[in-house]
Parts: C-alpha cells; sequence; structure tokens
C-alpha cells in the first residue's frame, strides 16, 4: 500500500504533466511546424519507400526534396507527407527563357504525382546568388514561368513557388535590426522576387546555420547563445528587443532586411538549418551533444513558442538539415554529418519531433514517461541540459563487444557495476552492458567530440537512459 506522501507526490507529478499538455496544447495553436531534409548524395541509404515508413514512425509529415525524383515521389504517394520539391539550379536558364520547358515540367514532375503526393511548393533553384555558375539573372523570370505552368495545370492555387536564399544574401546583419540585402542584388533580383512572392501569397525561403556564424566567431559569440541555451541574451542597440538565440537574430535581421524594402506582409519558412555531429579540427561545437542541443531546442522552441522578437506574431516554420548523413558530399567532414539518423535508420543522437514527444518529457529532471531506445531494454526519462552515450543495437554482437572491451579496459570506464551481482548487471544483454560502459567512458572524457561514437557502435542521447534499476550518472 502505497503512504500518504507517495500518494500525494503521485498527485502532484499527475498534475504537473496535466499542466503540461493543456500548456503545449494552448501554444500549439500560434506555434510552427517542423520539418525534414532529405538529402540524398550517398550510396548508402535506405529506399525511399523505407524512408517514408522511418517518416511516418517518427511523426515527421512535412519534407523537403532537391530535386523529383520519380521514385521518392512515387514513394510518397498516399502517405499524408507534404512535399517542397526543387527544380535544381542547373535548369534556370532553360526555365526562364521557354515557357513550353516549365510547362513540360510541371506536367512531368508535378502534375503526373500530384495530388496523391502533396506537393505544397516548388523551390526553383537553390541558393542561386552564391551558385558558381551565375544563375543570379535567371532566378524570377524562372519563377514567373514555373508559376504560370502551374496556372494553366490549375495547380497554382495549392502549390507555392519560391527560392531558398542563404544568409549571405545580406550585406548587414548585425545588430539585427541594421539587416539588408546586399546592393547589388535588391533592384535586379530582390525587389522583383518579393513582389512576385506577395503577388502570388507565397513566402521567402531561407536557409540558416548559427553553426557557421559561431565558427567564424568563437572568441565573440557565446556557444550557449548559438545552441538556445541559457544565457544572458543580446539586446540590440538599434531596436531594443533582447535576443536569447542566434536563430531568432538571424532570422529577424532578415525580416529587418524586407522591412527597409517595405515588404513586411511578406511570410518566411526557414527551409534549412542544422548543425553537425562531426567536423574537422578546425569546425569548432561539431559534435554530437551540440547537435543534439542545437535541434532538440530548435524544436521545442518552434513547437512550443510563437515568432521572433521583431515578428512575434508570425510563427515559425523550420525544416531541419537533415534526415540522414550523406557520405557522398564534398568539403569539410561536417558536410557529410549532418544528419539526424545513420543510413542504416539508427538515430545519430536523440531527440523530440513531434508535439507529442515533447509533451511526455517534462522540462527539468522528472519525467513518468519512457521512451525505448534500439537494442536490448535501455530506456530513457527526459533531464534537461544533460547528454548521455548509448549503444547503437545494429551496430552487431562483434562490433559491441570490441567497444565494450576497449572501454572497459584501456578507456578506463567504470563497469564494475556491470559485473556478475553488481547493481547493473541484469538485465545481462551486450546492448544494456555496452551502453553502460560507453556512457561511463562518455562522461569520463567530459562528453568530448566524438568520444561517443566507437565507430558507430554508440550515439548520443538527451534523455537519461536506465535499465531495470540502475540509473546511468552523468559525471564522475
Amino acid at each position: 500500500m502505497l503512504c500518504f506522501y507517495q500518494k500525494q507526490r503521485m498527485a502532484s507529478l499527475a498534475f504537473f504533466f496535466f499542466i503540461l499538455l493543456l500548456s503545449l496544447s494552448a501554444s500549439s495553436e500560434a506555434a510552427g511546424s517542423i520539418g525534414i531534409n532529405y538529402g540524398r548524395v550517398a550510396n548508402d541509404l535506405p529506399t525511399p519507400s523505407k524512408v517514408v515508413e522511418l517518416l511516418k514512425a517518427q511523426g515527421l509529415n512535412r519534407i523537403k526534396l532537391y530535386d523529383t525524383d520519380a521514385t521518392v515521389l512515387t514513394a510518397l504517394a498516399n502517405s499524408d507527407i507534404t512535399v517542397v520539391v526543387a527544380m535544381p539550379n542547373e535548369l534556370l536558364s532553360s526555365a526562364a527563357s521557354d515557357q513550353s520547358f516549365t510547362d513540360a515540367w510541371v506536367q512531368a514532375n508535378i502534375s503526373n504525382y500530384y495530388p496523391a503526393t502533396k506537393i505544397e511548393a516548388i523551390a526553383v533553384g537553390n541558393e542561386v546568388f552564391v551558385d558558381p555558375k551565375n544563375t543570379t539573372k535567371f532566378l524570377v523570370s524562372a519563377m514567373k514561368n514555373v508559376h504560370a505552368s502551374l496556372v494553366k495545370y490549375n495547380l497554382d492555387s495549392n502549390i507555392k513557388i519560391s527560392s531558398p536564399i542563404a544568409l549571405s544574401a545580406l550585406q548587414s546583419s548585425y545588430p539585427t535590426s541594421s539587416g539588408a540585402f546586399k546592393s547589388e542584388l535588391v533592384e535586379p533580383v530582390i525587389k522583383p522576387m518579393l513582389d512576385f512572392l506577395r503577388q502570388t501569397s507565397s513566402y521567402v525561403m531561407v536557409n540558416a546555420y548559427p553553426f557557421f556564424a559561431y565558427i567564424a566567431n568563437v572568441d565573440t559569440i557565446s556557444l550557449d547563445y548559438a545552441l538556445f541555451k541559457q544565457n544572458p541574451g543580446v539586446v540590440d542597440s538599434g531596436n531594443g528587443l533582447k535576443y536569447s538565440s542566434l536563430f531568432e537574430a538571424q532570422i529577424d535581421a532578415v525580416f529587418a532586411a524586407m522591412s527597409a524594402l517595405k515588404y513586411d506582409d511578406v511570410k518566411v519558412v526557414v527551409t534549412e538549418t542544422g548543425w553537425p555531429s562531426k567536423g574537422d579540427e578546425n569546425e569548432t561545437g561539431a559534435s554530437q551533444e551540440n547537435a543534439a542541443s542545437y535541434n532538440g531546442n530548435l524544436v521545442k522552441r518552434v513547437l512550443t513558442g510563437n515568432g521572433t522578437p521583431l515578428r512575434s506574431n508570425d510563427s515559425l516554420n523550420v525544416f531541419l538539415f537533415a534526415l540522414f548523413n550523406e557520405n557522398q558530399k564534398t568539403g569539410p567532414t561536417s558536410e557529410r554529418n549532418y544528419g539526424l539518423f545513420y543510413p542504416d535508420e539508427q538515430k545519430v543522437y536523440d531527440i523530440p519531433l513531434t508535439l507529442e514527444q515533447l509533451s511526455t518529457s517534462s522540462p527539468g529532471n522528472v519525467s513518468k514517461s519512457q521512451v525505448p531506445v534500439t537494442g536490448g531494454g535501455v530506456s530513457t526519462t527526459s533531464t534537461s541540459g544533460q547528454t548521455w552515450c548509448v549503444a547503437n543495437g545494429k551496430a552487431g554482437d562483434d562490433k559491441l563487444q570490441a567497444a565494450l572491451d576497449y572501454a572497459c579496459g584501456q578507456g578506463g570506464a567504470d563497469c564494475s557495476p556491470i559485473q556478475p551481482d553488481a547493481t547493473c548487471y541484469n538485465p545481462n544483454t551486450l546492448v544494456a552492458h555496452a551502453s553502460y560502459a560507453f556512457n561511463s567512458y562518455y562522461q569520463k572524457m567530459s562528453r568530448g567530440t566524438g568520444t561517443c561514437d566507437f565507430g558507430g557502435a554508440a550515439y548520443v542521447v538527451t534523455q537519461a537512459p536506465r535499465y531495470g534499476n540502475c540509473e546511468f550518472p552523468t559525471g564522475y
């Protein structure tokens, strides 16, 4: 029988979660949406049909593509997942000069799949202003011709046209209130594009990466400010608004630039943002822990918050970058490590992605729910501001055993609790024991970059692992 204090505590916890659910529900009315970019510059990704299953399992119902691949669009048919497709930069010249080209393109790549595949927008080009092939001059004409083709096929009321721009299109972004587009772009392309977006009730697509700003200014930008963690904030000297995250400051710089041109009525969707889980030595801050913090905190901010300080009534709609690590991308190591998932569909790190997942985890240190982690009876409970390391159940027994032997041997992990008859011996499974050892090593190494990898045998989670009656420590 429960004692009075236990009953009282259970009642208090029940009341806490009731209030939490009410607050999440209320905030969701003004909250934004989370989607994800599905890039495929890799040779080891699952089939599109398996990707659709993964998206559904994770509660993700919005994705953005970088093309109009027939296999992908067919797999998405009748899935109830809305899709942003793209016309690649190399087609802009033809699209700008020939209406019959866009008619044929829309018929083959859009009308043949819609409405079974819920295409919601077409990104005409991608970051065209920094395209080395100099396609900027074709952009607005291409957008107009694609829209005219949508009109021809009676699709214009359901499918929007836009084009993602990088923050490099800004001439000034700090302080936020000084946001302005590059002068050489304003008359030739920015204003005509914004006119078109206004006329068609569309929106500006923006790709924003606080990671790039942080690594370029590590001496002046706080990591907590970049990761949405608690920090003193930054007050804009121009408008007096206080910013608690670099992301919001960047988006408001775009709004300020649009406002300076009198386009306050045009909305913005963030079509790319993310943080790499691994990087080169000079890519300060690229780690699983920081990627989990950035994306996890961003999701919470989007799904439970309102807009930015400058546009508080506009919800934030964001597409994370990216669904998978892509092994054939060129450039620094970070470029191949933005994924939330490995190609085997195992999580790189564990974060909530939906309002429902957020509602089952309390802020702070208490949670009643337990969320399964793949591989042998390990579960997690939410604890704010911490990360842990757990075994990848799909890595295979040989790989896990070798990594476990290293962690408990050369790695110096405290493996005494998983010895026979010790407190964390049960459940006696390889995944459970490896998870304990990996986390011991990870915490011992101060959760440093690369210390929760073990050759792909482990990954970072933001919820406290637990199996049986054994709790995982957060430090030594």
